[in-house]
């Protein structure tokens, strides 16, 4: 499958995305832009509003961009007093020099960087800032490593976790060649979750949202077997071991 249906498909579910998916570390978001020029950000990808909610209780002057119209009004929603644009990476409406860093969340790998590289570097402030978020489940954990080889790739690919994470990101900024090179730094995320609101955040990944209907079902079912067969997190809440991990680089 091409990635444009699923970079697409995250309208369909924007209610869910907007319920269920987590925020980003504040710790994180502090060292994503310890390094920039100032407080202007542009949130690019920005979904629901997730990480722009985040850098607005850090004290940043946000806008947002993002290209979905469905994601965008749930945006608008949560976060009225928000500048909410719509807008791509490849096509920033934005003036030049206006942000001093640009921060996407769970967004960058979807980024034609080879165009956006450009774009983004066009917006940047003199020495400003690119960074990507990411929230991963540390796999470390033997459960959460279990919960990965039973969900299956659609529900939790190889971005999804630490250890994939690592690997993903690792040259992502590789076609964006007018930036430095990129450090990656790990914050702990943990997010307090029930069997039944695990699977409503799984089932707002891309993968699962492109599914044909019963194969969908069928994933499901094997998590919610796997989910009910551990005591950890059969019954009640329990923490989902997380990070917020962060690709930055500055242009150069």
């Amino acid at each position: 499958m091409t990635e444009q249906p699923l970079r697409s498909s995250f309208g369909a579910a924007a209610a869910a995305y907007a319920e269920h998916r987590p925020d980003y570390a504040q710790a994180a978001v502090r060292w994503a832009l310890e390094v920039a020029p100032g407080h202007r950000v542009l949130d690019l990808g920005a979904g629901t509003g997730k990480l722009s909610a985040t850098l607005i209780a850090a004290g940043a002057d946000v806008v947002s961009v993002e290209p979905d119209p469905a994601m965008l009004t749930e945006l608008r929603r949560a976060l009225p007093t928000v500048r909410a644009l719509p807008g791509s990476a490849e096509a920033i409406p934005l003036p030049d020099a206006s942000v001093d860093a640009v921060l996407a969340g769970n967004a960058l790998h979807w980024f034609d960087m080879a165009v956006a590289g450009a774009e983004i570097a066009r917006v940047l402030a003199p020495g400003g800032v690119l960074a990507g978020l990411w929230n991963v489940m540390d796999d470390r954990v033997d459960w959460v490593a279990e919960l990965e080889w039973v969900s299956g790739s659609a529900a939790i690919g190889p971005r999804d976790t630490l250890s994939g994470w690592r690997t993903a990101t690792a040259d992502m900024l590789g076609p964006a060649a007018r930036f430095g090179s990129a450090e990656q730094v790990e914050f702990p995320h943990g997010q307090r979750r029930t069997a039944d609101s695990l699977v409503a955040t799984l089932t707002t990944r891309a993968g699962m949202l492109v599914m044909p209907d019963p194969d969908r079902e069928a994933a499901l079912g094997r998590i919610r077997a796997f989910l009910g067969s551990r005591r950890v997190t059969a019954e009640g809440e329990f923490t989902l071991p997380m990070l917020t991990g962060v690709l930055r680089a500055r242009r150069q």
